[in-house]
């Protein structure tokens, strides 16, 4: 909650804006002088358990020195994930911290939204938190709208409309009383806001190039996906690699956050569909 003290306190001020050569997309590549602030004060709080019980350190802001591959545990940090809308004064911006074992299991799942002032937290088999209390999905959903949330590229692809079109579909099929396509944020909010507003399903389709989000991005919120009893997969409907070797972006597999395992399926089917027109 420091490093997302620190983050509100540059809002509606001036800082520095810098631009990365990595991934394909404006999302992947701006970054600020409060994502490097927000990783030295995170940093200087984990650095004593890397001493203690030897652990790995993947982070946004460093080169992967590849210390998650030979260590039975890693913290994986995401210090300002949604870098663009906060350079935008916009919400969808926060903190991602997760401890992740070695076969790419998260065993502890912590995000901090700064605008909104919550913190969402799991514990491998121990459940997930809101705000330090208890937290679950609620068993009746009857009704609701299918909330769909998305990052900004998908828009620019042309399969976007026949998305669009396949979830209204979906939608009717769960029984929804519509659906509400919700605003763009950055990974950890889109998922954290779809666990405030189900049924619900976040999700992208694997790509060529590299880009599509990291480790980083989606290692947290595994773990309270987990725990909170949600469907996390990749778009196939196999368990995320969060500790894969050959690169940090998890684009080959795309990835997929959802309610409830029957409306994972209806997306899976849903990309298969669309990779078959």
């Amino acid at each position: 909650m420091e490093a997302g003290t620190l983050i509100n306190s540059y809002r509606n001020s001036s800082f520095e804006i810098h631009k990365k050569s990595t991934g394909n997309s404006e999302a992947a590549q701006v970054v600020t002088e409060v994502d490097f602030k927000s990783q030295e004060i995170i940093l200087n709080h984990l650095k004593p358990t890397i001493e203690t019980y030897d652990l790995g350190l993947l982070t946004e802001e460093t080169t992967d020195d590849k210390s998650r591959l030979n260590k039975d545990y890693f913290w994986c940090i995401d210090p300002l994930d949604g870098t663009l809308p906060f350079t935008e004064n916009m919400p969808g911006f926060g903190v991602s911290i997760a401890l992740i074992s070695v076969d790419g299991t998260p065993q502890i799942g912590v995000v901090f939204d700064p605008v909104k002032n919550i913190l969402y937290h799991a514990i491998n088999n121990q459940g997930a938190y809101k705000n330090e209390s208890s937290w679950s999905i609620p068993k009746d959903t009857s009704n609701n709208p299918l909330n769909f949330y998305y990052n900004r590229s998908i828009t620019k692809q042309p399969y976007y409309p026949y998305i669009l079109k396949e979830l209204e579909i979906i939608a009717l099929q769960i029984e929804a009383e519509e659906l509400i396509i919700n605003p763009p944020y950055g990974t950890v909010i889109n998922a954290c806001q779809a666990l405030d507003s189900i049924p619900s399903c976040y999700f992208g389709f694997p790509k060529q190039k590299e880009g599509g989000g990291s480790l980083w991005d989606y290692a947290a919120v595994a773990c309270i996906y987990k725990e909170i009893g949600a469907s996390v997969s990749d778009i196939f409907g196999n368990p995320l690699d969060l500790n894969q070797k050959e690169s940090t972006y998890m684009n080959k597999n795309g990835f997929l956050f959802s309610s409830n395992s029957k409306l994972s399926i209806l997306i899976q089917n849903l990309y298969n569909k669309q990779q078959h027109k």
